[in-house]
């Protein structure tokens, strides 16, 4: 139910932009707190992103901040990462995941306890 696009092949110093789109009927999106993560080849997955059900928090990875946006679109189902100034040891497969939440404003969510996971976009980065 979670479909990422937008990923491909970039110069260093460029941009690139991800979407997670929700579909089907599983969870309402609006109440879900969304998360982006990703995995590069031999290394473990690691958190990229996150964002509130309604938009108002976000937390980002250290190695990411000031670079990457995350924003939603809650009419659309919809979850962006504006990826700026991308560097060659952000080429991995990025993927989102929602998780359901009572409160809008939650803490930092751990990847296991993600409910729903999207199939990943290859984003690769040309020094």
């Amino acid at each position: 139910q979670l479909q990422a696009s937008g990923g491909g092949l970039v110069q260093a110093g460029g941009s690139l932009r991800l979407s997670c789109a929700a579909s089907g009927r599983t969870f309402t999106f609006s109440r879900s707190a969304v998360g982006w993560f990703r995995q590069a080849p031999g290394r473990e997955r690691e958190f990229v992103s996150q964002v509130s059900r309604s938009g108002g928090t976000t937390y980002y990875a250290d190695s990411v901040k000031g670079r990457f946006t995350i924003s939603r679109d809650n009419a659309k189902n919809t979850v962006y990462l504006q990826m700026n100034s991308l560097k060659p040891e952000d080429t991995a497969v990025y993927y989102c995941a929602a998780k359901s939440t009572i409160l809008n404003d939650v803490a930092l969510i751990p990847h296991s306890e993600y409910h729903y996971w999207g199939q990943g976009a290859q984003v690769t980065v040309s020094s």
